[in-house]
């Protein structure tokens, strides 16, 4: 793919002037995080770090990824409710890693005891890279799935104002006009809302599992604001409040502070650090309840990148999506290479080609939230020193996505504009309600593109390495 705004990047002096304009824009449209000195106070907040120009993204593979969206959203739920898949592939994750059984417990109790809800909630973001191939073509390529507390829906509904004005102050009005509209954060509060409505309560409350230390707050607010404006109340809390005032009645109705809870929506609860052994106990507790989930630990577990890898397998589509031939066709054109590391000769196999050819690969652990895989000589390292341990189940090898890389200016507060070669990430957000088996929405509700720097391998914007953007559709 081309650079697209080749002879723009040229001129420093120019690009310092649009800087200033971009940072003074992006601050006015919202474009915000708390600063990490001050993580939990919104008295001083930053601009949250994003590209100077959009990025080029072929309308092709854009318009693929908005395609399978909605067959992503069908495959997380059918796997949610697939008790025996879960048990099956995670049986050698969970004996090796703490987190991943931590929350297969939950599950198993929770099945054991009885699924109290009966409206399921998903929102999920789809991440991808867009492979160059050899005849110098992209195809879109998956990364992950996302499927709880999948971020930026907010932001990246403020960054297309940011782009467009950008491209206006430079005169390029027809290409400010190709900037795509974008509110993610709209749609995830239609999911909410609809859960919400289906629960059937009139004065009970959205809750919103937050952390104490949040720099992504103004993210989460948008979402919180849509709801509000449909006139639905959203409760922030931590899993200590739950510990501490959160109940169950007989019916178990969810109760927090004396008000019934319709949805729990998780902006927290992906990483072992999120969890104490009282939080543990307000995520059962959470789990028992008959609120809306968002997402329930099936959904959760479903997400992980043991079942991602397992789902690539041949046939295991069509055994997940039986009769749906033309969603399990377009789910397979987006796959990467992924490999199981079990103990066994398939394991042994993966990890001897890695070791080949450690340029080729990625390994991944079973965690969320960006910077935990590894590369290059780490990967080697690693794979050396797990090769005859059960401890490697715990991780995936995947395929390497090696995209094209282009010129932009990534902007940071505290950093000079500078020109670097960067790629980019595309993620797809999806919504599904379900209740009971009927599903009643299945929606894709918007887009995020985040680019970085190529020195940085592994890391989304929360992590603190890719940035904000937006696709200029080519």
């Amino acid at each position: 793919m081309a650079t697209g705004w080749g002879s723009l990047l040229q001129d420093e002096q120019q690009l310092e002037e649009l800087a200033r304009q971009a940072v003074d824009r992006a601050l006015a449209e919202g474009v915000l995080l708390r600063t990490s000195q001050e993580p939990s106070s919104s008295d001083v907040v930053s601009y949250a770090p994003f590209t100077l120009f959009p990025s080029l993204v072929p309308s092709a593979l854009l318009g693929q990824a908005y395609a399978v969206q909605m067959d992503f959203n069908l495959l997380v739920d059918a796997v949610s409710q697939n008790a025996a898949f879960l048990e099956q592939t995670l049986s050698s994750t969970i004996k090796r890693d703490n987190f991943t059984a931590h929350l297969f417990d939950i599950h198993k109790q929770v099945l054991k005891e009885g699924i109290a809800q009966t409206v399921f909630l998903g929102l999920n973001r789809s991440d991808y890279m867009f492979q160059r191939n050899a005849d110098g073509s992209a195809a879109l390529k998956q990364i992950e799935i996302n499927t709880i507390s999948a971020s930026f829906g907010g932001l990246a509904s403020r960054t297309p104002a940011v782009h467009r004005h950008v491209l206006n102050v430079l005169g390029k009005t027809k290409e400010a006009a190709k900037i795509l509209s974008n509110n993610p954060s709209k749609g995830l509060a239609m999911g909410i809302a609809k859960a919400w409505e289906l629960y059937g309560s009139a004065n009970a409350r959205v809750l919103l599992i937050a952390q104490e230390k949040e720099r992504n707050i103004f993210d989460q607010r948008a979402i919180e604001n849509e709801l509000l404006a449909r006139n639905i109340h959203v409760i922030r809390r931590k899993f200590e409040d739950v510990s501490e005032k959160g109940s169950l009645d007989q019916d178990r109705r969810l109760f927090m502070d004396d008000q019934e809870v319709a949805v729990v929506y998780f902006r927290d609860g992906y990483m072992p650090s999120h969890y104490s052994l009282q939080n543990w106990g307000a995520r059962l507790l959470l789990e028992r309840s008959c609120a809306v989930k968002c997402p329930d630990i099936a959904t959760q577990l479903a997400g992980t990148k043991k079942v991602q890898q397992e789902l690539s397998r041949s046939g295991m589509l069509e055994v997940l999506l039986p009769g749906q031939p033309e969603a399990v066709a377009r789910l397979r054109a987006t796959f990467a290479g992924l490999y199981s590391l079990d103990m066994g000769e398939e394991g042994d196999q993966a990890i001897t080609e890695a070791i080949a050819a450690p340029s080729c690969f990625v390994l991944k652990p079973q965690r969320e939230g960006g910077g935990n895989n590894l590369y290059g000589e780490e990967m080697v390292q690693a794979l050396e020193r797990l090769k005859d341990s059960e401890e490697r189940a715990s991780y995936i090898l995947m395929e390497k996505i090696e995209p094209e890389p282009f010129g932009n200016c990534l902007l940071r507060p505290g950093s000079p504009a500078r020109v670097v070669q960067c790629i980019s990430e595309l993620g797809i957000f999806g919504v599904y309600v379900r209740q009971g088996k009927t599903l009643v929405m299945n929606k894709h509700v918007g887009h995020l593109l985040r680019t970085k720097a190529i020195e940085h391998a592994d890391g989304g914007v929360a992590a603190g390495v890719a940035v904000l953007d937006n696709p200029y559709p080519v």
